[in-house]
């Protein structure tokens, strides 16, 4: 038999080449140049990041796309509405990370700058991977290419011990998560036949319970991706650990590519019928994510470990959207609104962390922000926004993707959940108003660090996180006609 090619354009995957081809272009120049030269990494992935941003609205706005189609098969990419929107959500969270990180290296005294910038690179491409992914080996590859990188960054700190020591606990429980993840695609394969989400969806419920096994495997995988409970236990010791830059990139794009990746797999690869078994585990874990997330958040003295369990909650808050997939209409482009407004709030609250932080891993405590208000009032305020955002107060980015969200799990009749959210909501408001009860109720000595790069990303995220609140329904429109093509899926699945 003679062997046909399956049907590629290059094209409609340009903006993941550009990002990943750039990190190739960072790792041939961190050979072959001169220390003096590895300077030029920031700018060369900024300029490989705008290039795949304006690459990714010029495909947005011609539609949607499919190739790697094997003859006889289905597409194993998928470049629609949805990826498209996940594509500039990595690309900005790319860009944010890179000016807040060019002045931060040089104050941790972390020297492996374009080595660091090109494992950026290539975490971001596997993140753009699992966006557009119609396969679940496409998935697979996507997720270590995020990861894998991700567990060196967080060690690049190296020989300060913290450092080393997250990036390994990151390695041994993210290679036991990615068992579970190949060990579920080999089940849902050997139960459907295929890799293809749509021939899984097709004959699913033929596969029984090994079908279903794969599935909860799957799941596994990715809920350990997102910080879900109780797939958690890394996250704490990581945050805290890992370079504080490293830390900010990750609890963005770490979360959001796990979440881009589940509701592609539940979306289009689940029939409705298998809906009722799949939610309720769902709620159950969004229900002890909140709980959990929020309530340890309130013991915790280091800021870090505190916005990490912050992160473990806020995936609790998407996990509710995510439970409400099968009975809500505006499910996917409440998680997609949620996971816009969280990206900016939290990058913007790590910026200003950077800033108070100090050489040698020091200003992380929240005894470090006493007086801050006295020290540079602007910051303090800057700050304390994004604080009131991350509670979800009205006239804040955090107060819409709430809003949304908890207006999906009712549409779903997940009344008991919402209450969850919404209590476990007013208990992270005692750990945010800490923060900004330090910054104005107390005295304070000592200097802001500031560098353009860091008040740039500051800025943009502060703007994004006000025109968001101030006016949702560009966003809200924005992220419903990003959700319409899986959303259809689901309901005719």
């Amino acid at each position: 038999m003679e062997f046909q090619a399956p049907a590629i354009n290059i094209a409609i995957i340009l903006p993941v080449v550009i990002v990943a081809g750039f990190g190739l272009v960072l790792m041939i120049l961190d050979m072959l140049m001169e220390d003096e030269l590895r300077g030029l990494g920031p700018w060369i992935s900024l300029g490989g990041l705008v290039l795949a941003g304006l690459q990714t609205i010029a495909l947005w706005l011609g539609g949607s796309y499919e190739t790697f189609i094997p003859v006889g098969g289905h597409p194993m990419v998928v470049v629609d509405g949805y990826a498209h929107f996940f594509n500039m959500l990595f690309i900005i969270t790319g860009i944010l990370a890179i000016l807040m990180s060019m002045p931060y290296l040089i104050k941790a005294d972390i020297d492996e700058k374009a080595e660091y910038y090109m494992l950026l690179m290539f975490s971001i491409s596997g993140m753009m991977l699992m966006g557009m992914a119609n396969d679940l080996l496409l998935i697979f590859i996507g997720l270590e290419l995020l990861s894998i990188p991700l567990y060196v960054m967080c060690g690049i700190a190296r020989p300060r011990e913290a450092s080393e020591e997250s990036a390994m606990k990151y390695f041994l429980l993210g290679a036991f998560a990615s068992g579970f993840l190949v060990f579920g695609l080999a089940l849902l394969y050997g139960a459907t036949g295929s890799t293809a989400l749509p021939v899984v969806v097709e004959n699913f419920t033929a596969g029984g319970v090994i079908a279903y096994t794969g599935l909860a495997m799957q799941l596994v995988g990715l809920a350990f991706k997102v910080g879900a409970v109780p797939f958690h236990m890394w996250t704490p010791d990581v945050y805290e650990g890992a370079p504080t830059a490293v830390t900010a990139f990750m609890s963005v794009g770490a979360k959001v590519g796990g979440f881009a990746a589940m509701i592609r797999i539940l979306a289009e690869a689940v029939p409705q019928e298998s809906a009722p078994i799949w939610t309720t585990a769902i709620a159950i874990i969004a229900a002890a994510t909140l709980i959990l997330g929020n309530v340890v958040a309130i013991s915790q003295t280091n800021i870090k470990r505190m916005l990490a369990y912050s992160s473990i909650a806020h995936g609790g808050y998407i996990l509710m959207a995510v439970a409400a997939l099968p009975f809500s209409g505006d499910a996917v482009s409440a998680s997609l609104t949620y996971m816009l407004t969280y990206m900016f709030t939290n990058l913007g609250a790590f910026a200003v962390i950077m800033m108070v932080e100090k050489s040698g891993n020091r200003g992380v405590l929240l005894e470090d922000y006493k007086g801050l208000s006295k020290r540079n009032l602007g910051m303090a305020l800057i700050l304390a926004y994004f604080m009131f955002s991350l509670i979800g107060m009205p006239l804040t980015g955090g107060f819409i993707g709430k809003f949304v969200v908890f207006q999906a799990a009712i549409d779903a009749n997940l009344i008991w959940l919402t209450i969850i959210g919404v209590v476990t909501a007013a208990v992270s408001a005692y750990y945010y108003l800490r923060v900004v009860f330090y910054m104005f109720m107390f005295d304070g000595q000592g200097d802001l660090e500031f560098s353009p790069a860091m008040m740039t990303a500051t800025t943009v995220a502060l703007v994004a996180t006000l025109a968001i609140g101030f006016f949702p329904g560009l966003w809200l429109n924005l992220a419903r006609t990003a959700s319409l093509a899986s959303q259809l899926l689901m309901a005719g699945g």
